[in-house]
Parts: structure tokens; sequence; C-alpha cells
């Protein structure tokens, strides 16, 4: 039986909050509130920093506010959690420090150590991590002698991601990655340990938050092996880490939405739908429609891989319907840049796999035809697609003509995933071995994979 959280709901008044008001604060129903205080249901992790903040507690005061007390209790005092003051009377936080945290791993893949992760259970436990009050501590307690930290570094740090990303996405992420980590260990480390103003220290975590990411897309795109793998999950972690402390939610949910698709890669299907339906959340906060499409469609995605049509069709239609609006200000955040070229290749493998190859290949040729997937690497992965999505209609010629241009994008590239097509055509070659075009393509792919 379902105890109520009476401490929750007393604490929500304390604050002077509504159960309405802090349904709209969270972008949550009403009714949703009304559970988390009944005890009939419990707040996502992703919604508990934000919550933590609203309600002015840490992440221990919350714990305590969530713990349902049987009715015996009501009988003695229920202790309200230490409230979050001002910064002279912050507490010390048990979290661990995100910043240490961060560069640790960093330093430790400079060194090549490997992160061997079984499941996506780390994925899903990394929600709970942010220290929500990291940036104000840091504001208050800097050392003397610390370097001081102005918009200037701000920018460089994006400069660099945009320079490294733009590079990444033409030739894959082998080549690029040990740069992305030693400019995030030498270079942006003492600006994060540095004295900066709060507004400063956000924005400087927003944007490493974006160079974190772009080593964990790195890492996730440089190879197929275990290590590789469970370094992406961390880098991922760590960025919304990053993201949620500097209260950035398009950047959180870019962050999830790059562990779930490594928990797509790694076969955790269940703990994808989670981290999709934690986009959708955070994307609820957001009112840039390409923002919007690009969570909707990591929902669909998902839902898709874990044969759960009718989730993965409504949230294809919303992708779809908010993919379709015009965009008021253009935006350098990665979500922005989630173009209707993109969209339409991301769709095309959804609809893929729900059989609609039909709707597939439209979708693909599109994606080909329409201004933002001129990146060779990006190009490659959609050709090698439409030529899967070909065979599977039945049109050989087709297929491999597609496979054709593949080839003509493929070489030096340095993707799993252009390595992954290569092996996988190569394969689904081998029944037509009677055809000159199959046995010129499969030799092309044999001189590329070396």
């Amino acid at each position: 039986m379902a105890h109520h959280r009476n401490g929750l709901s007393a604490r929500r008044r304390t604050v002077g909050l509504t159960q309405e008001a802090l349904a709209e604060h969270l972008r949550v129903d009403r009714s949703t509130v009304a559970r988390w205080e009944s005890g009939r249901a419990t707040p996502q992790p992703w919604m508990r920093p934000r919550l933590a903040r609203l309600l002015r507690v840490n992440a221990e005061g919350l714990d305590d506010l969530l713990t349902p007390r049987p009715p015996a209790d009501a009988r003695t005092s229920t202790r309200e959690p230490e409230a979050i003051g001002p910064p002279e009377a912050m507490p010390s936080t048990p979290h661990a420090d995100t910043v240490a945290s961060v560069l640790h791993l960093g330093r430790s893949d400079v060194e090549r150590r490997e992160f061997v992760l079984a499941s996506g259970g780390y994925a899903l436990s990394a929600l709970g991590l942010p220290d929500m009050e990291s940036i104000t501590r840091r504001t208050r307690n800097a050392a003397p002698g610390a370097v001081r930290v102005g918009q200037g570094e701000v920018t460089a740090v994006r400069h660099v991601v945009k320079a490294l990303g733009d590079s990444a996405s033409e030739l894959g992420g082998g080549h690029a990655r040990h740069l992305a980590v030693r400019y995030l260990t030498q270079d942006v480390a003492p600006w994060l340990e540095g004295r900066f103003t709060e507004a400063t220290g956000r924005e400087l975590f927003s944007a490493t938050s974006q160079l974190v990411h772009l080593a964990g897309w790195m890492a996730q795109d440089e190879g197929d092996t275990p290590g590789l793998r469970g370094l992406a999950q961390r880098y991922y972690a760590h960025s919304f880490r990053l993201a949620a402390e500097a209260d950035d939610p398009e950047l959180s949910a870019t962050a999830l939405r790059g562990l779930a698709v490594q928990c797509m890669d790694l076969g955790h299907r269940a703990e994808a739908v989670q981290l999709g339906e934690a986009c959708v959340a955070y994307g609820r906060q957001l009112d840039h429609p390409r923002a919007v499409a690009y969570y909707e469609a990591t929902l669909a995605n998902a839902a898709a891989q874990d044969g759960d049509r009718h989730t993965a069709t409504k949230h294809l239609a919303r992708s779809e319907s908010s993919i379709a609006k015009p965009v008021a200000v253009a935006g350098d955040s990665w979500a922005a840049h989630y173009s209707p070229g993109r969209w339409a290749h991301e769709s095309g493998m959804i609809l893929s796999r729900l059989d609609d190859l039909d709707a597939a290949e439209e979708h693909l040729r599109l994606a080909l035809d329409i201004h933002g997937l001129d990146r060779r690497r990006t190009r490659a992965i959609v050709l090698a697609d439409l030529g899967g999505v070909r065979l599977r209609q039945g049109d050989t010629d087709g297929a491999m003509a597609a496979w054709g241009e593949f080839l003509d994008c493929a070489d030096g590239i340095r993707s799993v995933k252009v390595q992954t097509a290569l092996q996988d055509m190569r394969v689904r070659l081998r029944r037509y071995s009677g055809l000159p075009e199959a046995q010129s393509l499969r030799e092309r792919a044999a001189h590329i994979t070396g």
C-alpha cells in the first residue's frame, strides 16, 4: 500500500508552491505531482535535480522527502530536510565533484586506459548524479591564484568544439578524439577550476558539456571494442552532469540522447526507451522545433527497436510535425543543427525497422536530396542504409547503385558505422557472387577496409 509523502507536500507548501505551480515549473501534469505526494508514483531520476532546486533542498533532502512513511510515523514530528539557503550557509555535498571526475576520465583516456561496462545500468544511474549547487560553490570558493575566466574562454571552447565536430562529421570520430580530450584536460581544466561569475560558470559548464559530449561521440564512432563503448558512455554521462549543473535543458537532453543511442547500439532496449523518455521530458522545456524533433525521434527510434510500434509511430509523427515548423532564430547547439536532412535519414531507418520499406526509401532519398547531408561520413552512411533498404525491397540493381556511391564516399573515413556498413554490404553481396557488379563492389570494399 502506498504511504502519503507528507514531508513532500509540506515542503512544497513551505516554499510557497501549489501543486499546479510546481507542475508548471516541471512541465508535468498536476496529477503527476499529486501521485508523487500520495506515494503512488516516484519522480523519474531526470526530474529530481530540478525538483530539488524548486523545493530548495539538496539531493539527500529530496531523497528523505521521497521516502514513504507509514501512517504510524504520523504521531512523530516529521523533520524538514535541510534547506539550501544562501551561499554562506551552503552545506558540503557528498556528490562526486563533476569537474574532478570528468578531468580524471579525460586524463585516463589520454593514458589509454579502458573502461568496460557490462550493461546500460550505468547510463540510467548517471541521471541521479548532478550536483546542482557546484557552480555556486565554485564562484564563492575559487583559490586566490586561480585563473580568471570570462566570455573569451567560453567562446574559445565553443569554437574548438565546432572545428573538431566539423572534422569528425567529415572524416569520422577516429581522427580527432585525442585532440578533444587533450584540449579538455590541458586547456579547459584550469578554466573549470578558475575564478568566474555564476553566469559565466554556467556558460562554461555548458560549453564544456558540448566538448565532453563530442569526445563521447568520437569514442562511439571510433571503434567497436568494449573499452571504447564504455568510454563513450562515461563521457555522455559526464556531459549530462555538466549540462544539468549549468541548468541547460537542451544540452542535458542531448547528452541523454547520446546515452540512449549508446544503449540501442549495445542492445539495452528497455534502458534506451527510458532515456528516450527523458529526452522528451527535457524537450518539453524548449521552444526550438528542431530540438523537439530531435528528442521525439530519439524515443521513436528506441521504441521501434524495442518492438513497440504504437509508441514509435506516435513519437515519429510528433517529430515530423516539429521538424516541419519554421525556425525563428538560428542556434549554435547540436539540437539546432538537427536538419531536415538528418531527420529524414533517422526517420527512414525508423520506418525500415517498422517494415514500411517504401516510406523508408522515400525518406532516405529525401535525405540525400536536401541540404544538410553534404558531409562525407554522413552521406556514406545514408547511401549504405539506402542500399540495404532497396535490397530488402528486391531491387538488386538499385541496391548496387546505392552501394557504389557509398564506396565513393567511404574511403579514408574512420568510423565504426562506416566499417560496419562495409562489412554488412560484403556479407549481403555473397549471395550475388555470380554478378560482376557484386564482385566489383566486394573487391572495392575489401580494399577500403584493408
